[in-house]
């Protein structure tokens, strides 16, 4: 899920993180929910060169989003706040 994003999860997409047209599969370990219109700032492009929103998994299978060097110089990674909550209990 994208930080700070409360749509509901069955208004959501599975996005694949590594890509299907790339070699990703279809499976838990590889899919995140995001609603339409952050799933279309994270779908990677076919053009490297392209800075877009990444997505990553951490072992815990929590969502970790990272800004392209423009939005942050640093990229610092970001989490939902419900995953925030749920670290702390």
């Amino acid at each position: 899920m994208f930080p700070g994003c409360d749509n509901p999860p069955e208004t959501c997409h599975a996005h694949h993180i590594e890509p299907w047209w790339n070699g990703g599969t279809t499976a838990l370990a590889n899919l995140a929910l995001l609603c339409p219109h952050h799933h279309a700032l994270i779908e990677p492009s076919h053009n490297p060169t392209t800075h877009r929103w990444t997505l990553t998994l951490r072992p815990d299978g929590t969502s970790e989003i990272r800004p392209p060097r423009r939005v942050d110089p640093h990229q610092k990674p970001r989490i939902h706040a419900r995953f925030l909550t749920r670290r702390r209990n």
